[in-house]
């Protein structure tokens, strides 16, 4: 009987194991297709509940920073934005997002930073970082003249 009832027990962790680790990107995944059809709280909600399974999945908090720059709230965009590039450094479209942040702020040794290293790991969005360049250089004549 109690070794009946330890495979029994034993059964039940691995299947509840098996759903916290299903459910995470379940959540993450539904989260995306939620985003896509703008239904914004919703999504949010997922994406947060993504991050309490796995605080280390860094597109959870890069979809939580374009759900804030879509409120126009660029304090908490900027610090979903962080900690994604925190977790992955590489991950260029949140170096991006910061690039153009940077430019709204007018902070242009940030943007120049970024782009240096937007360059090294640029491997989809590479001709973003010219469009942001070229919008610095145009910038920044206009503030040496005023």
């Amino acid at each position: 009987m109690y070794r009946l009832f330890k495979i029994f027990f034993l059964t039940i962790i691995l299947i509840n194991f098996s759903n916290i680790s299903y459910s995470k990107e379940d959540f993450y995944n539904e989260g995306v297709k939620l985003f896509e059809k703008k239904k914004y709280e919703e999504a949010k909600f997922l994406f947060e509940r993504s991050i309490v399974f796995d605080p280390k999945h860094s597109n959870s908090y890069l979809y939580l920073a374009k759900i804030y720059k879509d409120k126009k709230d660029q304090i908490n965009e900027e610090k979903n934005l962080n900690a994604t590039l925190l977790i992955n450094p590489a991950n260029e479209e949140a170096i991006l997002m910061l690039m153009e942040i940077g430019l709204e702020k007018t902070n242009y040794s940030k943007v120049k930073d970024l782009s240096e290293k937007f360059t090294k790991v640029c491997i989809e969005l590479c001709n973003e970082n010219k469009k942001i360049l070229d919008e610095l250089k145009n910038l920044e004549p206009k503030n040496n003249e005023s």
